[in-house]
């Protein structure tokens, strides 16, 4: 796993008051991916709204649980091969994670897993092929 951190994802309860809300603060919404969700560049990674049960259902999280032990916010390692995403799973796991959700196929088209580090934060694993990694491990949204 490269130190990095791609996507930083804010569980919110209204996606249409959120995104208004960072749009007021001067960031742009990206126009490619609206479908639910909003993401905003933010230098060398991206900001990510997501709907609270949305993202916890994502995740893997218990609906039962979801109060108790849901923090709201994942922080996503975007890989450059689909392979990867298993590999780093599997070395979280063997470093005392939890493993939420085993890397499967993600109905936006790439690969995904989730694992809880011992903490309980919540990190999402991906590869998508929408969203290009520079050799210094910035990702971007596309044009």
């Amino acid at each position: 796993m490269e130190p990095r951190i791609s996507i930083v994802t804010l569980a919110v309860e209204n996606l249409d008051r959120a995104t208004a809300f960072y749009e007021a603060l001067g960031l742009q919404r990206h126009r490619k991916f609206t479908d639910g969700v909003a993401f905003f560049q933010m230098g060398g990674l991206i900001l990510a709204l997501w709907p609270r049960e949305e993202l916890a259902k994502d995740a893997g999280f218990d609906p039962g649980l979801l109060e108790r032990s849901f923090s709201g916010i994942a922080l996503a390692y975007n890989t450059r091969s689909p392979d990867e995403v298993a590999e780093i799973i599997q070395s979280a796991a063997e470093a005392g994670g939890l493993v939420l959700k085993p890397a499967q196929q993600a109905f936006w088209g790439g690969i995904q897993g989730y694992f809880a580090d011992t903490e309980g934060n919540l990190w999402e694993v991906a590869w998508n092929p929408d969203f290009p990694i520079d050799a210094e491990g910035r990702i971007s949204l596309p044009e």
